[in-house]
């Protein structure tokens, strides 16, 4: 077995021997999104490094560390192919509900795509607290989880072929658009990612390169940290906090090691 399979497995606490099967993916899906958070403090530390498969090896598996779409869904990438998984890279671009348009930015999120016995399927560790926890079919069919509900409809456009909707638990009454993404442009070789971290860490209109974020998970909601608030969601009951640097650092270590 692998290194980053092995890692892999150790930091979600997986068994590190045995098969994968199909079945168990939303139990691996559920399992990393407590155990890996979605962050930024590399860029805004200014530390990141090339998206290559060593450096993300060292830096979520060793490091511990969390990170954005473009590492979180290239690592789980590497560790399906590792578990004998078909997958690819997409690219696809974030829809902005407060302006009602889909990012101009450019095709800045980075997803999965699964195909098994002819279905192919969503799967998503880098959404934030977005996260379908199991893979979402192509094929239009609602899937239910722990954080809510997930379909993927067919919509052509110039940005993509397909769009990834959901309707949070406790958050949603109606659906809501994550992402379009192009089902017919895989990523061949994750090299193609630079051009993403790019427009992420250094594009004026990047909504990660301002302040610090961190979020991840947890067995009865999600806790979401910036440099000001610090924002639980409890059984449905949300509380936020107000913050300072100390106060910061103090809720980093505790919830996110």
């Amino acid at each position: 077995m692998s290194e980053l399979n092995v890692l892999f497995r150790r930091r979600i606490g997986w068994p590190e021997s045995g098969e994968i099967a199909f079945e168990q993916l939303g139990d691996v899906l559920e399992r990393t999104s407590r155990s890996i958070p979605f962050e930024n403090m590399c860029i805004i530390e200014q530390r990141t490094n090339d998206i290559t498969k060593e450096n993300l090896i060292r830096k979520m598996l060793e490091k511990q560390e969390g990170g954005l779409c473009y590492e979180l869904n290239a690592l789980f990438y590497f560790f399906l192919l590792e578990n004998g998984f078909d997958a690819v890279l997409t690219r696809g671009v974030v829809y902005e509900h407060a302006a009602q348009r889909f990012l101009t930015l450019g095709r800045t999120h980075v997803t999965i795509l699964l195909t098994r016995q002819n279905q192919t399927y969503v799967i998503d560790t880098g959404f934030g607290g977005n996260l379908p926890l199991k893979p979402v079919p192509l094929s239009g069919e609602e899937v239910s989880s722990a954080n809510g509900a997930f379909r993927i409809k067919r919509a052509d456009s110039e940005l993509g072929d397909y769009v990834f909707e959901m309707k949070l638990k406790h958050k949603d009454m109606d659906w809501r658009i994550g992402y379009t993404f192009d089902s017919k442009k895989p990523i061949r070789d994750v090299s193609e990612l630079e051009e993403v971290r790019e427009i992420i860490e250094h594009h004026a209109g990047s909504p990660f390169n301002k302040n610090p974020l961190i979020t991840k998970l947890t067995n009865k909601g999600n806790v979401t940290l910036t440099d000001t608030t610090f924002t639980q969601w409890v059984d449905g009951v949300v509380s936020k906090e107000a913050i300072d640097k100390e106060r910061f650092t103090e809720l980093l270590k505790k919830h996110f090691g």
